[in-house]
């Protein structure tokens, strides 16, 4: 609750300067901080490792922006308070764009956050009870996203054509007579002690002291996943020089290196 009332609290405090310079949009200006909206962890944390070891050294100077919702981050790009935003991939930028018909262009892939199916209560999927409560991020992308890691799993099948947005509705087999918690993907570590499984996003996870390698019942895979997050910018920006700067160092072997002693395969680089 206290990062959550400070993240606010630094979220205001960003448009109120914005509002103080008479200007809400963030500047383009090659000389000028690269503001970069992001969720705590990984991103906060892979950003201010690149602010703090690479980005001086590439002449980029970088300004992170924080958020604890999977809200704000697309809605300050879109208003043009930020340059760009690390929290989100394909699938859920395209929802948004559906949702709110705004355009943004996903600039590259940066890393794999495996989501992953956690319980309290079993300590394997085929100990789940009968009629058991499965929590699902309430987000269309990253539950269409559960209900396919259910599926891989063998808990539930969908139906054919069920796509990335899948819902509860295009579930086909339900052996298990399984119920379906939507939830904010913030609240699905929380409700652990009260449901039988939850799919949990990575981040929040982590976030969590879960440790998704170890701690989740199943994981995703790696290979072939369209759900790495990456960094997202406005069309008219993704040219810009000090976004391509950043691209490349969250694609270089000094960032790659830090994901991987970091997180110890909780997070996967994707380039």
């Amino acid at each position: 609750m206290l990062r959550k009332i400070a993240t606010t609290l630094a979220a205001v405090g960003l448009l109120a300067g914005l509002t103080a310079c008479g200007s809400s949009e963030a500047s383009n200006d090659k000389d000028a901080p690269l503001k970069v909206a992001v969720n705590p962890v990984p991103h906060g944390d892979i950003l201010k490792y690149v602010k703090d070891n690479l980005a001086a050294k590439a002449g980029l100077k970088l300004e992170i922006v924080t958020f604890d919702d999977y809200v704000q981050p697309n809605n300050v790009l879109k208003d043009k308070q930020v340059t760009a935003n690390y929290f989100q991939h394909v699938p859920f930028m395209q929802e948004f764009e559906k949702s709110s018909g705004t355009k943004l262009a996903f600039v590259a892939p940066v890393h794999l956050e495996p989501l992953g199916v956690y319980s309290k209560k079993v300590k394997a999927l085929t100990e789940v009870k009968q009629g058991g409560t499965v929590a699902l991020s309430n987000d269309p992308a990253n539950q269409g996203r559960g209900l396919k890691l259910l599926a891989d799993n063998g808990l539930i099948t969908l139906k054919e054509g069920a796509s990335t947005a899948a819902t509860p509705s295009d579930v086909a087999t339900n052996p298990k007579g399984l119920k379906f918690k939507p939830l904010k993907p913030a609240q699905l570590p929380r409700v652990l002690d009260e449901v039988d499984l939850s799919v949990i996003n990575g981040n929040y996870a982590i976030s969590a002291d879960l440790k998704p390698a170890k701690d989740a019942l199943a994981l995703e895979k790696a290979e072939g996943n369209p759900y790495a997050n990456g960094l997202v910018t406005l069309p008219e920006n993704k040219d810009d020089q000090r976004v391509a700067t950043l691209v490349k160092l969250l694609q270089g072997p000094e960032v790659k290196k830090f994901i991987q002693d970091k997180y110890e395969g909780s997070v996967l680089p994707a380039a």
